[in-house]
C-alpha cells in the first residue's frame, strides 16, 4: 500500500500511575515459587521487565483514552471540528457494546458526522485503526481522523496471581505447566496512547506516511488466547494462556517475510531506516526481531523494560515518548513495526 495524502500528524500517551516491580510480583507469588523451588528475578531475568504500570481498580479503557485523545488535541493545536473518524482500538473495552469509541467521541466533543466504532486485533488494534484512517483520508472521504486506545492490565495481571497461588497445593507438575502458560500474562502492563492522521495539507508536521504491508499466519491463531471463561474465572477477571516460546518464534518468522514487502513497496533498502519503533513484548523478542531485520538495537527505542508488555498501546507509546524525548529527527525515514497474536503483522514507513 501507498499513500500520497497522509500524515501522521503526532503520538500521544498517557502512563498510568501506579508502578509495580517485577520483584513485587513475585513476592506475591511466594505459594508458587516455594512449592516449584524457584528463585526471585526470574520474570524480569526472562523477559527483561522490571516494572510495569497499572491504573486504580476499577479504571474503565473509555475514560483514560478521552484524556489521551484529548492531550494528543490540545499538544497539536488541532482544529477538532476538522476530525471525521474516531476509533478506538485497543484489546479492553468498556463493554461489549455499545462502541467504547462512542464515549470517548461524546467527551471529545467531535463532529457527529463521521466514523465512530472500535477495532480490535490483539496487540495491532491501534495501527489497524490508523490504517482504516489512512485509506479515508487517501479516498478524500475524510480529512483527519484519530485512533485511540487503552489497555488496563491489573485484572489479568492480580487474577492470574491468584489463579497460580490457589495451585500451589496441588499437583507440581499441574503448577509448574500453568505457571508456564501463564507467564506472558505476568508480563502485562497498563498503558493509554493516541495517534492523530491527517491530510498533508492540513499538517504541521509533515510526517508523512508514505505506505506499508501486511501479512497474516492464522495457522498460528492458538497460541496466545485470551478472555474471561466463566468455567475457570469465577470471578469475571480475565485470563490468557500463551506458548511464549513458540509465539515468539512465529511472530519473528512473520515479521521477517513481511519485512521485504515494506521495503519493496517504499523502495528502500535497510541502510535508508534511519529509527523504528517495535512492538514492545520483552527483551528476547526485541533481540531477535531486530537481528533478524538486520537492524541495529540503537535505532529502537524501547519502553518494555519500565512499561511491560501494554499490547495495542505499546507501539504508538514508544512512538509518543521517542519523539517527545528526540529519538527521531526532521528528515528520518522511521518504520513502525507491529505484531499481533493471531498472528498478523502491520509494518509502516514515515518520513519525518
Amino acid at each position: 500500500m501507498r499513500y500520497q495524502n497522509v500524515c501522521i500528524e503526532a503520538f500521544a500517551c498517557l502512563l498510568p500511575p501506579e508502578v509495580v516491580t517485577s520483584a513485587e510480583i513475585e513476592q506475591r507469588l511466594e505459594p508458587v515459587y516455594s512449592r516449584l523451588g524457584l528463585h526471585g528475578g526470574r520474570i524480569e531475568l526472562m523477559s527483561g521487565i522490571r516494572e510495569r504500570r497499572f491504573h486504580a481498580a476499577g479504571t474503565l479503557p473509555g475514560s483514560v483514552s478521552a484524556q489521551t485523545a484529548e492531550k494528543l488535541i490540545q499538544q497539536t493545536g488541532f482544529d477538532r471540528s476538522l476530525i471525521g473518524a474516531l476509533i478506538h482500538g485497543s484489546v479492553c473495552r468498556d463493554q461489549m457494546e455499545p462502541a467504547t469509541a462512542a464515549g470517548v467521541h461524546h467527551a471529545l466533543r467531535l463532529p457527529n458526522r463521521g466514523l465512530v466504532i472500535d477495532v480490535s486485533n490483539a496487540c495491532l488494534g491501534l495501527l489497524n485503526g490508523a490504517l482504516l484512517i489512512a485509506d479515508q483520508i487517501e479516498a478524500g472521504l475524510i480529512r483527519a481522523g484519530i485512533v485511540v486506545g487503552t489497555e488496563v492490565g491489573r485484572e489479568l495481571v492480580e487474577g492470574t496471581i491468584d489463579r497460580l497461588n490457589s495451585l500451589a497445593g496441588g499437583d507440581r507438575g499441574r503448577l509448574k505447566a500453568a505457571l508456564k502458560a501463564d507467564f506472558a500474562s505476568l508480563t502485562i502492563g497498563s498503558g493509554s496512547a493516541a495517534i492523530l492522521l491527517c491530510d498533508r495539507k492540513l499538517s504541521n508536521t509533515g510526517h508523512r506516511l508514505l505506505g506499508g504491508a501486511l501479512l497474516a499466519d492464522t495457522a498460528a491463531h492458538a497460541l496466545c488466547a485470551g478472555g474471561v471463561d466463566a468455567e475457570k474465572s469465577a470471578d469475571g477477571r480475565p485470563q490468557m494462556s500463551t506458548d511464549s516460546e513458540a509465539l515468539l518464534h512465529a511472530g519473528v518468522n512473520l515479521a521477517e517475510r513481511t519485512w521485504p514487502l515494506l521495503l519493496d513497496q517504499l523502495g528502500w533498502t535497510v541502510p535508508d531506516v534511519h529509527k523504528v519503533f517495535t512492538h514492545q513484548v520483552g527483551k528476547a523478542h526485541r533481540k531477535l526481531l531486530l537481528e533478524r531485520l538486520g537492524l541495529a538495537p540503537e535505532l529502537d527505542f524501547p519502553t518494555v523494560e519500565f512499561m511491560g508488555n501494554t499490547g495495542a498501546t505499546a507501539l504508538p507509546t514508544a512512538a509518543a515518548l521517542g519523539s517527545e524525548q528526540g529519538h527521531v529527527q526532521s528528515g528520518d525515514r522511521v518504520a513502525l513495526l507491529g505484531i499481533g497474536s493471531g498472528l498478523s503483522c502491520v509494518m509502516l514507513g514515515l518520513e519525518w
